[in-house]
């Protein structure tokens, strides 16, 4: 099922050019083995095709709750902004043809905001004037003849129809016709309409749309295996080589690129903000900036395994992966504080049996490395058990849930790996220092 134009909401800013599909799946466990979200879209946009119109296969929800908050119902939007219609819609053409070159795009359509056509009235004011006719006569009858006029209601149970009077389809269908619709003057002469009114097709915009007090035609573009963030930017490399803008126009990025800047702008913020905190947390429990700053440089080694399995399945970086690497950070640090407390203890323990030597540290070093290995174990294979669920699901909300997942399943592989063998290596190298 579908519609075509705008709902009757003004929360629904869409022109008559706009006609949205809504297709109902099948369960997953109907689907053909092997077939996928993004083959289905494959076969679609291969079988789907109706000359002058282009496809963007977005989500009911989502692309209604896109088209709320940004207008745009495609992940990239252009937004042209001016003070001539058939100027934007110019830029806005030029613009739709350097993205379709672009690899990645799958469908790029600019809106014609100056190709609307209108059947213009134009009354003749001396010739009403001459039968006794005012403006609103004239302008009275177009509406009643061509939209009509509500007369009553009819209740058929709780339903209400509106009873609906105009002129018959044969006489208001073609411009001739609507030429000849009857006048009757004041002083009984009856008269065409086009004694008394011009009427022509005009040129005009189908639909008027304003962002900050000007003008705007939007261009929506559809992209297909390319990240966003990567995508955008060479497009607007692309539309900055390739598209001249006269004096007094602009260009604006939209649609969930607009989200993806304030995410980035808050990741900007929250990343630093967390780490500041694992140091200053970190720096409480050892009351020692040398063992802080040890498990914070050894951080960045253990998220390796979180971005190697992100790499592997193709996932790009987002929002979702951000959180996922947020949290891989605090158990990998967690990891670290846990080593450093077992390497103290054992070498206080050496420590209290005599003076300590090379041979002494190392001893330590080994007990206290050994005793966390099955602990840690435990606790590793704890949280692959517990993210293993959310990571293989295909429920709704999965697509997010395994992003978040994956950095941390990854990153069980390196950040035990460099607890246990790394921490106590440095370790040694810094505590044999001070020895003779």
């Amino acid at each position: 099922f579908g519609k075509a134009g705008r709902a009757a909401t003004a929360t629904d800013p869409a022109p008559l050019t706009m006609i949205e599909t809504v297709i109902q799946l099948k369960p997953r466990e109907q689907w053909r083995p092997g077939m996928t979200t993004a083959k289905l879209i494959e076969e679609l946009e291969a079988t789907v095709k109706f000359p002058g119109l282009t496809n963007a296969w977005v989500m009911p929800i989502k692309t209604r709750i896109d088209m709320l908050a940004t207008g745009i119902k495609t992940p990239v939007g252009v937004k042209v902004a001016g003070a001539d219609l058939a100027q934007i819609q110019q830029i806005g053409e030029q613009i739709e043809q350097v993205l379709l070159q672009l690899p990645g795009t799958a469908s790029a359509y600019s809106e014609r905001v100056a190709g609307g056509r209108y059947i213009e009235v134009i009354p003749d004011r001396q010739r009403a004037a001459r039968y006794g006719l005012a403006i609103e006569d004239i302008n009275q009858l177009v509406a009643t003849a061509v939209g009509g006029v509500n007369i009553g209601q009819t209740l058929e149970g709780r339903e209400r129809y509106p009873i609906n009077l105009r002129f018959p389809r044969e006489q208001r269908d073609s411009l001739e016709d609507l030429r000849q619709l009857p006048l009757i003057s004041p002083s009984g002469a009856q008269l065409a309409l086009a004694q008394v009114a011009e009427v022509r097709i005009s040129d005009g915009p189908p639909m008027l749309k304003s962002e900050n007090a000007r003008l705007n035609g939007w261009t929506f573009v559809d992209i297909r295996d390319q990240d966003l963030g990567s995508y955008v930017v060479e497009a607007q490399q692309a539309v900055r080589e390739q598209v001249q803008l006269p004096p007094g126009y602009s260009i604006s990025w939209a649609g969930q690129y607009e989200y993806m800047q304030r995410a980035n702008q808050r990741l900007s913020q929250v990343v630093p903000l967390t780490l500041a905190i694992i140091f200053l947390l970190l720096y409480l429990s050892f009351r020692h900036a040398g063992q802080a700053l040890l498990v914070m440089a050894s951080l960045p080694f253990a998220l390796v395994g979180g971005f190697w399995l992100i790499y592997l399945l193709g996932y790009n970086l987002s929002v979702a992966v951000g959180v996922g690497f947020i949290a891989l950070a605090g158990v990998a640090a967690e990891f670290g504080v846990i080593m450093l407390i077992y390497l103290d203890n054992a070498l206080r323990d050496r420590q209290a049996q005599g003076p300590l030597d090379q041979a002494g540290l190392l001893a330590a070093i080994i007990e206290g490395a050994v005793q966390r290995v099955r602990p840690k174990a435990m606790t590793v294979a704890t949280i692959v058990v517990g993210l293993i669920p959310i990571f293989i699901g295909t429920g709704t909300g999965s697509e997010v849930m395994s992003r978040i997942a994956a950095p941390m399943i990854g990153g069980m592989i390196t950040a035990p790996l460099l607890s246990l063998f790394v921490l106590p290596a440095v370790y040694l190298l810094w505590k044999r220092r001070g020895l003779v």
